[in-house]
């Protein structure tokens, strides 16, 4: 690289993604955070695309929340800080630490430094801390509060305005983003260069996004957030469904605990316990499907082409449909579970009743010999 590129203007982003509840009550939790903190909150849409367009299936909520002081090359920055609730419960933590003036070496050096200071590996409290926060809010608008531990941290190094304008051809030829998507100091073979930088998107000259497991860089001169909350809906999709691959994979092998322990029991009942069985599983088919739903449907993409083909891409990147068809293969051994429990308990219920029935004859067999 002959000249280097330097920023004039962008922001580094982490995210850390949360389950925390069946569902939230947006309103609910609006109301809440105003009350408690006075602290402005909103309700998120598109900035740029058409509403016809793309929407959210039901705005997510934004909350704004105090500045958070972090560790970052060796200094104390301020990081603004937000939080995003989802109706699915899911909330997305984020840090937005603003950059300017800086050459494409210290700019990636800074987005390195963000992740060692707060990212997936690193021991910080500070994503603890917002959650307590926020959850300490919220809790009355959430439905069945959950501790589960399925979390998904990303970056996003963000780019508006560069010294130099170039065009994304150009910023791709003399930026370095490899090492910025990699977070790698050595060098990567062709190979890996290739994959890394396989899913990158531009639909004017002047804008970029390269999307990678954990990071992303965003080129956009004109300032819209809408790429960034698209990668962030995806993210949220797939922490969705981790939480309900793992539910079931906790619930198959009790269900089968639970059956075993229903055969044991005698025949009286042992309907009475299967026909329970059936019910909770039937109770519990229902929830998921209707919580797979509502993130399915998280975020609506009709006509923006361009916002489509980025979304597509996040979803297959984070591996969401592997996911989403794991908890469907789960759901239907619960299906064929709950059906053939609900047969055993009608069974279970036709053998008393013929028994009753022998029974009954017999007594009135026993009656009429004593009677004569």
């Amino acid at each position: 690289m002959n000249d280097e590129v330097i920023i004039r203007s962008g922001e580094l982003v982490a995210m850390r993604l949360f389950d925390v509840a069946y569902a939230i009550d947006l309103a609910a939790a609006e109301r809440l955070w105003s009350n408690r903190l006075g602290q402005s909150s909103s309700r998120s849409r598109l900035t740029t695309a058409p509403a016809k367009a793309v929407a959210f299936g039901v705005p997510p909520l934004l909350l704004s929340l105090d500045p958070v002081a972090i560790e970052l090359e060796g200094a104390r920055v301020a990081a603004q800080a937000t939080a995003r609730l989802y109706d699915f419960g899911v909330v997305v933590l984020a840090l937005h630490v603003p950059v300017a003036g800086l050459g494409w070496a210290r700019f990636a050096d800074r987005f390195n430094a963000l992740d060692a200071s707060i990212g997936g590996a690193a021991s910080s409290n500070v994503w603890a801390d917002l959650l307590a926060t926020v959850s300490a809010v919220i809790a009355p608008a959430c439905d069945r509060p959950n501790e589960s531990v399925v979390q998904e941290d990303y970056l996003l190094g963000i780019v508006r305005t560069l010294a130099e304008p170039l065009d994304a051809a150009s910023l791709r030829e003399k930026a370095d983003l490899v090492r910025l998507l990699s977070g790698e100091t050595r060098a990567l073979s062709a190979g890996a260069q290739r994959e890394l930088m396989s899913r990158a998107f531009s639909y004017f000259a002047d804008d970029l996004v390269v999307l990678t497991w954990d990071r992303a860089f965003v080129y956009e001169p004109r300032g819209d957030s809408d790429v960034a909350d698209v990668i962030e809906v995806a993210n949220a999709q797939l922490v969705e469904f981790r939480y309900y691959d793992e539910l079931l994979d906790r619930e198959l092998p009790r269900m089968y605990e639970r059956i075993g322990a229903a055969q044991r029991t005698t025949a009286l009942l042992a309907a009475q316990r299967f026909a329970q069985l059936a019910r909770r599983l039937y109770t519990l088919v229902a929830e998921v499907t209707e919580l797979r739903e509502k993130a399915d449907n998280a975020l609506q993409v009709t006509e923006d082409v361009y916002l489509a083909r980025v979304y597509a891409a996040a979803i297959e990147l984070f591996r969401v449909p592997n996911v989403s068809a794991a908890v469907d293969r789960k759901l239907e051994i619960v299906r064929d579970t709950y059906a053939a429990l609900y047969e055993e308990a009608s069974s279970r219920r036709a053998e008393i009743l013929e028994i009753a029935i022998i029974v009954l004859i017999v007594i009135e067999i026993a009656l009429a010999v004593f009677r004569s």
